[in-house]
């Protein structure tokens, strides 16, 4: 039986990587986007013409009141298109880089942050379990910025480092089903990320580049096949572990 995953945010960036690399690996995937349909449903023609079934669903990570919906629409797509009631990878991969310094940083920019990257996690992910085959994988996306600090990102890089903690915990909760849940952090890649900060300015490239023991920043393909090779049955015993990507950022 092929194994679908979905993965959030995989419209664009990193999610677009991972969403290719599993493909590319012989799995199916289930594409989500927030306003950008067209490129989602462009990720799903290049996953088909890998040979792999795809289907691309609107998902807001941010607003907890629309995963009820999202899971219903989740339930259709896999009788529709697998002919399952399950399937079997969630990467929450979604979500921003808003920048900003302690002192600037306001009540609405944490909210949002907080929405996304860890509220949005936790409750798509128990809205999702049910529809979640036992022996599944998860990865919650993290960030080399809960290790190495960075002036500006620091409401960015807790609500990452609460993501962490709860990995653990999902991990230690969803054994009894043999659900695996892991951590990726990457460091600095050259995406849109932060409004595309380390792939378009030389000198933010540079910078993160001489901080990193490879002497360069990450591509997407340093990460999405990363991702896809976790969520196989090569690494089936790692479990509730951090794992960062970085090329040795920081060390």
């Amino acid at each position: 039986m092929n194994r679908i995953a979905i993965v959030t945010g995989s419209s664009r960036g990193l999610g677009r990587n991972t969403a290719l690399a599993i493909a590319r690996r012989g799995g199916d995937v289930i594409v989500t986007y927030h306003s950008r349909a067209d490129d989602a449903q462009a990720v799903v023609k290049e996953i088909e013409a890998i040979g792999r079934k795809a289907v691309a669903l609107q998902l807001d990570a941010g607003d907890v009141r629309t995963f009820g919906p999202f899971a219903d629409k989740v339930r259709a797509a896999l009788r529709q298109t697998w002919g399952r009631n399950t399937f079997d990878h969630l990467v929450n991969n979604a979500g921003h880089g808003d920048m900003a310094s302690l002192t600037d940083t306001t009540e609405a920019l944490f909210d949002k942050m907080v929405d996304v990257h860890f509220k949005g996690v936790f409750f798509l992910t128990q809205a999702l379990l049910p529809l979640m085959a036992d022996g599944g994988r998860i990865v919650n996306l993290s960030s080399g910025l809960t290790r190495v600090c960075f002036p500006g990102f620091s409401a960015y890089a807790a609500v990452k480092g609460a993501v962490e903690v709860l990995t653990r915990y999902m991990a230690k909760e969803l054994g009894g089903r043999g659900i695996a849940v892991n951590t990726v952090a990457p460091g600095a890649i050259e995406t849109d990320f932060g409004g595309g900060a380390v792939r378009d300015s030389a000198d933010v490239n540079k910078l993160f580049a001489d901080m990193t023991a490879l002497g360069r920043v990450g591509v997407p393909d340093d990460i999405g096949p990363m991702i896809a090779s976790l969520l196989s049955e090569e690494n089936r015993w790692v479990n509730a572990q951090r794992i960062e990507v970085s090329g040795g950022q920081g060390i």
